[in-house]
Protein backbone atom coordinates (compact mmCIF):
# COMPACT_ATOMS: atom_id res chain seq x y z
CA UNK A 1 0.00 0.00 0.00
CA UNK A 2 2.79 2.22 0.78
CA UNK A 3 4.56 1.71 -2.39
CA UNK A 4 1.17 2.18 -4.44
CA UNK A 5 0.94 5.70 -2.66
CA UNK A 6 4.79 6.44 -3.75
CA UNK A 7 4.21 5.84 -7.20
CA UNK A 8 0.85 7.89 -7.40
CA UNK A 9 2.90 10.21 -5.55
CA UNK A 10 5.73 10.65 -8.15
CA UNK A 11 2.69 10.15 -11.10
CA UNK A 12 1.46 13.24 -9.95
CA UNK A 13 4.51 15.15 -9.68
CA UNK A 14 5.81 13.84 -12.52
CA UNK A 15 2.03 15.45 -14.32
CA UNK A 16 2.38 18.88 -12.49
CA UNK A 17 5.75 19.10 -13.33
CA UNK A 18 5.38 18.37 -17.04
CA UNK A 19 2.12 21.11 -17.56
CA UNK A 20 3.94 23.69 -15.87
CA UNK A 21 6.66 23.56 -18.02
CA UNK A 22 4.68 24.18 -21.08
CA UNK A 23 2.58 27.20 -19.50
CA UNK A 24 3.61 30.60 -20.79
CA UNK A 25 5.74 32.70 -18.09
CA UNK A 26 3.95 36.39 -17.61
CA UNK A 27 6.47 37.60 -15.51
CA UNK A 28 9.44 38.66 -18.29
CA UNK A 29 6.49 40.44 -20.52
CA UNK A 30 5.26 42.48 -17.64
CA UNK A 31 6.34 45.66 -16.40
CA UNK A 32 7.11 45.69 -12.73
CA UNK A 33 8.41 48.48 -10.73
CA UNK A 34 12.37 47.98 -9.64
CA UNK A 35 12.60 50.68 -7.39
CA UNK A 36 11.97 54.70 -6.47
CA UNK A 37 14.26 57.23 -6.58
CA UNK A 38 12.84 61.51 -5.33
CA UNK A 39 9.86 61.49 -7.57
CA UNK A 40 10.96 59.26 -10.22
CA UNK A 41 10.24 55.71 -10.66
CA UNK A 42 12.52 53.08 -12.15
CA UNK A 43 11.05 50.56 -15.02
CA UNK A 44 12.13 46.91 -15.92
CA UNK A 45 10.81 44.53 -18.59
CA UNK A 46 13.08 42.07 -19.18
CA UNK A 47 16.59 43.09 -19.91
CA UNK A 48 15.68 46.98 -20.31
CA UNK A 49 15.30 49.78 -17.66
CA UNK A 50 14.70 53.24 -17.84
CA UNK A 51 13.41 55.97 -14.98
CA UNK A 52 10.98 58.43 -15.39
CA UNK A 53 7.12 59.08 -14.08
CA UNK A 54 6.06 56.33 -16.18
CA UNK A 55 6.75 54.19 -19.36
CA UNK A 56 4.54 55.87 -21.52
CA UNK A 57 7.05 59.02 -21.17
CA UNK A 58 10.09 57.20 -21.84
CA UNK A 59 9.21 55.90 -24.73
CA UNK A 60 7.71 52.90 -24.65
CA UNK A 61 4.96 51.62 -26.43
CA UNK A 62 1.88 52.05 -24.26
CA UNK A 63 0.05 48.70 -24.91
CA UNK A 64 3.64 46.19 -24.78
CA UNK A 65 6.15 48.46 -22.65
CA UNK A 66 8.76 46.08 -23.70
CA UNK A 67 8.51 47.55 -26.96
CA UNK A 68 9.83 50.82 -28.15
CA UNK A 69 7.27 53.62 -29.09
CA UNK A 70 7.23 54.68 -32.89
CA UNK A 71 4.97 57.23 -33.96
CA UNK A 72 3.75 58.10 -37.83
CA UNK A 73 5.99 57.52 -40.77
CA UNK A 74 9.74 57.09 -38.85
CA UNK A 75 12.02 58.04 -40.97
CA UNK A 76 14.86 55.06 -41.03
CA UNK A 77 17.11 56.74 -43.50
CA UNK A 78 18.13 59.98 -41.74
CA UNK A 79 18.32 57.52 -38.24
CA UNK A 80 20.70 55.32 -40.07
CA UNK A 81 22.05 56.89 -43.42
CA UNK A 82 25.70 57.29 -42.10
CA UNK A 83 26.08 53.57 -41.33
CA UNK A 84 28.44 51.58 -44.00
CA UNK A 85 25.81 48.90 -44.56
CA UNK A 86 22.61 50.75 -44.76
CA UNK A 87 21.06 50.62 -48.18
CA UNK A 88 19.23 53.47 -50.04
CA UNK A 89 19.11 52.52 -53.58
CA UNK A 90 17.51 49.86 -55.54
CA UNK A 91 14.55 49.03 -52.52
CA UNK A 92 11.26 47.24 -53.31
CA UNK A 93 8.85 49.94 -53.23
CA UNK A 94 11.15 52.88 -54.07
CA UNK A 95 12.64 51.97 -57.33
CA UNK A 96 11.10 53.59 -60.43
CA UNK A 97 10.48 51.52 -63.17
CA UNK A 98 9.66 52.29 -67.35
CA UNK A 99 7.01 50.98 -68.95
CA UNK A 100 8.72 48.33 -70.46
CA UNK A 101 10.31 46.78 -67.68
CA UNK A 102 6.57 46.60 -65.97
CA UNK A 103 5.04 45.14 -69.34
CA UNK A 104 7.95 42.35 -69.04
CA UNK A 105 6.80 41.92 -65.26
CA UNK A 106 3.43 41.44 -66.32
CA UNK A 107 4.31 39.08 -69.17
CA UNK A 108 6.54 36.82 -66.72
CA UNK A 109 3.85 36.76 -64.25
CA UNK A 110 1.60 35.22 -66.57
CA UNK A 111 3.27 32.78 -67.76
CA UNK A 112 3.85 32.11 -64.53
CA UNK A 113 0.19 32.01 -63.63
CA UNK A 114 -0.52 29.89 -66.60
CA UNK A 115 2.27 27.17 -65.48
CA UNK A 116 0.68 26.59 -61.62
CA UNK A 117 -3.11 26.69 -63.47
CA UNK A 118 -2.19 23.86 -65.35
CA UNK A 119 -0.21 22.24 -62.30
CA UNK A 120 -3.43 22.75 -59.82
CA UNK A 121 -5.71 21.67 -62.60
CA UNK A 122 -3.56 18.55 -63.39
CA UNK A 123 -3.49 17.60 -59.35
CA UNK A 124 -7.10 18.20 -58.97
CA UNK A 125 -7.98 15.69 -62.17
CA UNK A 126 -5.66 13.10 -60.39
CA UNK A 127 -7.16 13.63 -57.25
CA UNK A 128 -10.76 12.81 -58.58
CA UNK A 129 -9.98 9.91 -60.41
CA UNK A 130 -10.55 6.59 -58.15
CA UNK A 131 -9.02 4.17 -60.83
CA UNK A 132 -5.58 3.80 -62.42
CA UNK A 133 -2.18 4.57 -61.29
CA UNK A 134 -3.85 7.62 -58.57
CA UNK A 135 -2.90 7.97 -55.01
CA UNK A 136 -6.36 7.64 -54.38
CA UNK A 137 -7.13 4.73 -55.87
CA UNK A 138 -3.61 3.43 -53.92
CA UNK A 139 -4.51 3.96 -50.16
CA UNK A 140 -8.30 2.70 -51.29
CA UNK A 141 -5.98 -0.34 -52.32
CA UNK A 142 -4.52 -1.55 -49.40
CA UNK A 143 -7.21 -0.14 -46.71
CA UNK A 144 -8.81 -3.00 -48.88
CA UNK A 145 -5.78 -5.50 -48.72
CA UNK A 146 -5.40 -4.86 -45.13
CA UNK A 147 -8.83 -5.19 -44.01
CA UNK A 148 -9.81 -8.37 -45.83
CA UNK A 149 -6.40 -9.74 -44.54
CA UNK A 150 -7.49 -9.28 -41.11
CA UNK A 151 -11.09 -10.83 -42.21
CA UNK A 152 -8.78 -14.16 -43.22
CA UNK A 153 -6.73 -13.95 -39.82
CA UNK A 154 -9.94 -14.15 -37.95
CA UNK A 155 -11.71 -16.78 -39.88
CA UNK A 156 -8.61 -18.74 -39.36
CA UNK A 157 -8.46 -18.25 -35.95
CA UNK A 158 -12.20 -19.26 -35.45
CA UNK A 159 -12.59 -21.79 -38.13
CA UNK A 160 -9.10 -23.09 -38.06
CA UNK A 161 -9.16 -23.12 -42.04
CA UNK A 162 -5.99 -21.55 -43.20
CA UNK A 163 -6.07 -18.50 -45.96
CA UNK A 164 -5.50 -20.81 -48.73
CA UNK A 165 -7.77 -23.05 -47.88
CA UNK A 166 -10.70 -20.75 -47.28
CA UNK A 167 -9.69 -19.04 -50.99
CA UNK A 168 -9.84 -22.68 -52.37
CA UNK A 169 -13.30 -23.19 -50.71
CA UNK A 170 -14.54 -19.86 -52.08
CA UNK A 171 -13.65 -20.82 -55.32
CA UNK A 172 -15.50 -24.59 -54.93
CA UNK A 173 -18.44 -22.76 -53.65
CA UNK A 174 -18.68 -20.69 -56.76
CA UNK A 175 -18.02 -23.32 -58.99
CA UNK A 176 -15.10 -22.64 -60.42
CA UNK A 177 -12.73 -25.56 -59.48
CA UNK A 178 -14.14 -29.31 -58.80
CA UNK A 179 -17.00 -29.21 -61.02
CA UNK A 180 -18.29 -32.19 -61.63
CA UNK A 181 -20.95 -32.51 -64.44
Amino acid sequence: MANQSIIVFLLLHTLIATTSAFAPSLSNNAVRTVGRTSNSLIFSSGDAEWEGENPEKAGRNPDKPELPELKGDYNWDEKFGDDDDWITENIPGKIVLSDLEIAAQATALTQLEDTFKKVRLQNEYDDARILGWTGQAETFNGRFAMFFLVVGLLTEYWTGVTIPGQVEEMLRVGGFIGVDF
